[in-house]
């Protein structure tokens, strides 16, 4: 399974950003799908994650903020990024899990930048 993550880029604080996930798997059948970010120097966190029930869970420094849905028209899965702040930069890495057992498939993630 490959997932493309796009939409990353330079944006000044207070601005938006929508990321998307292209995947080679129907999204449909994944059970969890997540957005990861990794600032520099630190380890890789959650940021938000959406179930197969649709259930969604944010990090406590984004809700309100960030947006994370699924297109099963595009067969993406999307992260609508409002009010940024420079403390959202850092690479965002999509995840997905298709099985209960199986594996969990990265992105190779895009960068986020945000300038005060």
């Amino acid at each position: 399974v490959q997932l493309q993550a796009s939409g990353g880029g330079l944006v000044q604080a207070g601005g938006s950003l929508r990321l998307s996930c292209a995947t080679s798997r129907s999204i449909s059948g994944a059970i969890d799908m997540g957005w990861y970010r990794q600032a520099p120097g630190k380890q890789r966190d959650m940021v938000a994650i959406i179930t197969s029930g649709r259930t969604t869970i944010y990090a406590d420094s984004v809700k309100g903020r960030f947006t994370i849905s699924k297109d099963f028209a595009k067969n993406t899965l999307n992260l609508e990024m409002n009010s940024l702040n420079p403390e959202d930069t850092g690479a965002y890495y999509c995840n997905a899990k298709f099985a209960l057992r199986g594996p969990s498939y990265w992105g190779q993630g895009t960068l986020v930048t945000v300038s005060s």
